[in-house]
Formats: C-alpha cells, sequence, structure tokens
C-alpha cells in the first residue's frame, strides 16, 4: 500500500490549515478594536510614493471621506490625477504649491519662500480639521519630504504640528529621504526601494500617465 497521501488527503490537510490560520487571524482581530487617525509616511528612492497617496485619495472619496492636498513640489506639472480629483470638488481641496524642484529653480530664497507658503497652507488645513465637524478626513501633504531634506523647512516645527494633529485626522506625507524625526513619530511608514527604472536602465523618459 503506498504511503504517499492522496489527493482528498493533500485537500483535507490544506484545508484544515486555512481553518487555522483564519482562527489566528479571527484571534488577532478581536484584540485590533481602537480607531484613530494615522500618520502615513511614504518615503524611499523608488517610485510609487505620490502614487500610493493618491490611490489612498481616491479610497478616501470612495468612502465619501474629504480631502486635502498640498503639492509642494508639483505645483507647476500637468499630472493626470489633478483633473480627476478635481471632479469631486465638495469633497477634494487642491493646493499646488510648488515652484518645482531646487535644482529647476536654482533659487534658495524662492525654493524656502514656497516651501514655506505650501506649509502655512497645510497648517491651515490640519487647524481646519479642529472644528466639528472637521473639514478634511485625510490630508495629502505630496513631496513635503523635498524641502524637508533641503532645510527649506524647520523639522521641528512639521514634527510638532503633525505629533499633536486633530486624533482621527489622517495625513500622508510623501517624498524620498524623510528625516529621521518624521519617521519616529509616523504611525505608517513604508519605503519604496527600486529595483529597476527604465529612466537609469535604458534612457527612457518620463512617460505619461505612468509618471505624471
Amino acid at each position: 500500500m503506498s504511503d504517499q497521501p492522496t489527493e482528498d488527503d493533500i485537500y483535507r490537510r490544506a484545508n484544515e490549515k486555512a481553518r487555522n490560520r483564519k482562527i489566528a487571524r479571527d484571534k488577532m482581530l478581536a484584540g485590533k478594536t481602537r480607531e484613530k487617525g494615522l500618520l502615513i509616511v511614504h518615503t524611499g528612492k523608488g517610485k510609487g510614493k505620490s502614487t500610493a497617496a493618491f490611490g489612498l485619495a481616491l479610497r478616501a472619496i470612495g468612502n465619501g471621506m474629504r480631502v486635502g492636498i498640498v503639492q509642494y513640489v508639483k505645483g507647476k506639472w500637468e499630472t493626470g490625477e489633478r483633473p480627476i480629483l478635481e471632479r469631486f470638488p465638495e469633497q477634494v481641496e487642491i493646493r499646488t504649491m510648488g515652484e518645482g524642484f531646487s535644482w529647476d529653480t536654482q533659487d534658495r530664497a524662492r525654493d524656502i519662500r514656497a516651501a514655506e507658503a505650501a506649509w502655512a497652507a497645510s497648517r491651515e488645513m490640519i487647524e481646519a480639521c479642529r472644528a466639528s465637524p472637521p473639514k478634511y478626513d485625510l490630508i495629502v501633504l505630496d513631496e513635503l519630504n523635498i524641502p524637508l531634506r533641503y532645510d527649506h523647512l524647520p523639522i521641528a516645527d512639521v514634527v510638532a504640528c503633525l505629533a499633536a494633529k486633530p486624533e482621527m485626522l489622517h495625513v500622508v506625507v510623501t517624498g524620498r529621504n524623510a528625516k529621521p524625526e518624521l519617521i519616529e513619530i509616523a504611525d505608517l511608514v513604508t519605503e519604496m526601494t527600486m529595483i529597476k527604472h527604465p529612466f537609469r536602465e535604458q534612457g527612457v523618459k518620463a512617460q505619461k500617465g505612468i509618471e505624471f
């Protein structure tokens, strides 16, 4: 008689493992009852930081939530997500504050002024969420990590404001080279890792619908 398991044996064992996984997961989820607004950071050298943040914005819209967006760098870019988000004026407010990347402007004083204006708009949005009802449920600070990296904004002020945000407000910060102080206070941090990129590997320029 063969010692090899039959097909029925294989399916039965697989089903038992699946049941045990479900029991363990249900037990874990039973203890997760707390709700809070999250501070989320998307960083790293890989592509997808802003893309993921705007995906969260669309998910929030689909759930009837209100979204505020401040773009720190891409204000002059005609990005594909903007006209889509602008179709929901009752749920979304977008402030495009950027002057472009620092290597484009080559004017530190101008970059600092632009960063300060964008941060003032960000603080205004955050403070508007202390009202009842709050003005926004989710705020995306797109590429905030860029001016922080170049010390165009005082990291201590930004961290203090975000750490004291309204309890149920979700805030997403994007951009590579997130400061350790920001990572320390964040609830959720994702680092996008670049494995391959056509810009570097093949000399392919930024593609419409993919990069912008």
